[in-house]
């Protein structure tokens, strides 16, 4: 008898998580965000002064510059592609030059119009640097050179400051 009491509870989950995904499938979805596929899409290390570079003693200036550009490629998805650049100069000569750009396929549904652009600004960019990073530093090292390690970047902070650049610009002089 109480195998029987337990075989007719399972009988009455199961219908009822039938029941339950049905129902679900009807109901429009909320906001969704996946990542679909992480890659390394570009590579390029450059040391021009090899091997004399090697010799210099003197610390090297390390110069970053970002850039972050998405692309829809079907519905839902977009390619979110990071550039870094980092340039490393002694004195006048450049030691190296490192650009990667870490890019990613991210599955993003129902968002709202005016919040996808923070995702595939700031969202999807977070996901992608540390990729960026780890590849710029392995790079570093390949190369001969003492290791390279980039500081957190705020995207949430740079998208803001770009926004406000472009209010600014865009704003009539009164004068």
């Amino acid at each position: 008898m109480a195998e029987d009491k337990k075989t007719k509870s399972v009988t009455k989950k199961t219908t009822a998580k039938k029941a339950d995904n049905v129902s679900s499938e009807n109901q429009p979805q909320g906001p969704g965000f996946g990542i679909e596929k992480l890659f390394l899409k570009d590579v390029s290390v450059e040391v021009p002064n090899s091997p004399e570079i090697f010799t210099n003693r003197e610390a090297p200036k390390i110069s970053i510059e970002l850039n972050n550009n998405a692309k829809p490629l079907s519905d839902g998805f977009f390619e979110v592609a990071l550039q870094i650049t980092v340039t490393s100069k002694q004195a006048d000569q450049t030691a190296f030059l490192i650009d990667v750009t870490q890019a990613g396929i991210f599955a993003i549904k129902n968002v709202p119009e005016e919040g996808m652009e923070p995702v595939l600004a700031i969202t999807c960019p977070n996901i992608l640097f540390p990729y960026a990073r780890e590849a710029i530093s392995d790079l570093v090292i390949k190369a001969g050179f003492s290791p390279v390690l980039l500081n957190p970047i705020n995207f949430e902070t740079l998208y803001m400051q770009q926004k406000q650049q472009q209010a600014d610009s865009s704003a009539p002089n009164v004068n």
